[in-house]
């Protein structure tokens, strides 16, 4: 009966404390006399400090590009990028004879990248222009390997020699489209990158551009397009995207396509215009390369009159929780709740649209499996690992007793096993605040009113510009306890 009636009572338990600290009589509200729930209440501190990141897992979707300078504490962060594109499985071109055809060889109209913005997203003067250089790879980046924001293909001599090396001025706003077809229906900023030069391909085969390199390829190697894996490995392993100079925008870029521009003919033998898209998509690799102000970031986690979030790749929050004072005394009894909530400090700077927002999601995980955690894509479960949303600047953790239980359960085994257990694993009873956004699939359900949902697929470090101080450091942060067990009587 005590356990079934467990999870029922907890929650009564819970509403019952939240509105009063009286907490006599409780147990014999709620149960019987054969049954009675003890409850009682604890107040401990929990210590923080700011981390330092060096890097985090890049194999992220969410894409910036840019680099800015914060205007709160003076560091520099620069954002840039590699990417492979997707081919559809099947894909099929129209047979080579209703081509176009110069000097015997099917030729191309043209071919370009684009990169697209999410306006809503994009950091900085829209205004502002900056110097952008694409490099095509000499092969594939290892999809077996794991990559952090501070690998650095060029550096790791991924980069062609000899092949797709050029610089293009870019702002958000581009200016290259009239006032009148930015503002008409369907139009998004973007950068448009082409790729029509003569190109000369690794083999030493020249073409009058990268699209009919595409074309005459597969139609010599139809092979080489049967799928994503076959077509970065044979005919196109991706581009580095870097910033060569410019300062004040941080750009989202929401999808990223390359296309390829012929014609064929379809009928009565006149030639007709069609497009080709090779997508960036999930499915293959794209990883992040960050570079900041290391010694910067160093200054300002020193600073122990509070802690700090930071991204893309900057300082999270360290927390130490009192799991042996939570325990001590409480071996046998049930935790109904662990609360935690951290308060964010105002910033000393007056209000502009350019100071930094505050992270929107956190999620608090165990310090030891910070990377791992990342790695192997996983999610959130309320046992080893929370989410929490702004909500009038503070970020709130509530029923963390799965994670006090959890550190307490692991210190004691190991002990048990290991009388140096503690010593060889310092970071037991640590956690990390680390500021997240989710991965969405496309929508996929409708809700009430009629409006297509997305699902949440997982969760991600946060790569955009975003940056908070919390009550930390000096300050211990508080941690509410509610205990429970029953009252054996025999």
């Amino acid at each position: 009966m005590k356990f079934r009636l467990f999870t029922a009572i907890a929650i009564t338990a819970m509403a019952i404390v939240s509105c009063s600290e009286e907490t006599a009589g409780i147990g014999k509200s709620l149960t019987d006399e054969d049954d009675k729930l003890q409850v009682s209440t604890g107040i401990f501190e929990a210590h923080s400090k700011s981390l330092v990141i060096d890097s985090i897992y890049a194999q992220n979707f969410d894409c910036f590009f840019g680099q800015i300078k914060d205007p709160e504490t003076g560091t520099y962060v620069k954002t840039e990028f590699m990417t492979q594109f997707n081919l559809l499985e099947g894909v099929n071109f129209p047979s080579k004879e209703l081509m176009v055809v110069e000097d015997g060889q099917v030729i191309a109209d043209s071919c370009e990248i684009r990169l697209f913005f999410d306006k809503e997203r994009c950091y900085g003067d829209s205004l502002v222009p900056l110097k952008m250089r694409i490099q095509e790879l000499i092969e594939p980046m290892n999809d077996n390997l794991v990559y952090y924001t501070n690998y650095d293909p060029e550096e790791a001599g991924y980069i062609r020699e000899g092949g797709i090396d050029k610089k293009q001025m870019f702002s958000i706003v581009n200016h290259t489209y009239s006032d009148e077809v930015r503002s008409s229906k369907g139009y998004s900023d973007m950068i448009r990158i082409a790729l029509n030069d003569p190109y000369i391909a690794p083999d030493g085969q020249s073409y009058n551009n990268y699209g009919s390199y595409l074309l005459q390829t597969y139609y010599d190697h139809p092979e080489y397009f049967k799928n994503s894996y076959t077509f970065v490995n044979k005919v196109c392993p991706g581009f580095n995207f870097k910033i060569e100079d410019g300062l004040g925008v941080m750009a989202n870029i929401n999808d990223i396509s390359m296309r390829l521009f012929f014609r064929y003919k379809k009928s009565n033998d006149e030639f007709t215009n069609t497009m080709m898209a090779f997508a960036a998509t999930p499915e293959i690799l794209q990883t992040s390369h960050v570079t900041n102000d290391k010694e910067g970031l160093k200054e300002l986690a020193a600073d122990n009159s509070c802690t700090y979030l930071k991204t893309p790749s900057g300082i999270f929050t360290e927390v130490e929780l009192p799991v042996m004072k939570i325990m001590e005394g409480h071996h046998n009894d049930s935790l109904l709740s662990v609360n935690m909530t951290f308060q964010r400090m105002n910033s000393e700077l007056f209000e502009n649209e350019y100071l930094l927002k505050a992270p929107s999601m956190v999620l608090m995980i165990q310090k030891d499996s910070l990377f791992s955690f990342f790695e192997k894509e996983k999610t959130y479960d309320y046992r080893s690992s929370f989410v929490s949303s702004l909500n009038k600047n503070t970020y709130s953790f509530t029923n963390m007793g799965n994670i006090v239980t959890l550190m307490f359960r692991d210190m004691f085994v190991g002990s048990l096993l290991d009388p140096d257990w503690e010593k060889k694993h310092p970071d037991w009873n640590k956690v990390v605040l680390v500021p997240v956004t989710t991965i969405l699939s496309a929508a996929q359900k409708t809700n009430t009113a009629g409006a297509a949902t997305a699902t949440i697929n997982g969760i991600c470090n946060n790569l955009a510009l975003t940056s908070t101080k919390l009550v930390g450091g000096n300050t211990p942060i508080k941690v509410n306890v509610i205990y429970a067990k029953f009252n054996d009587k025999k």
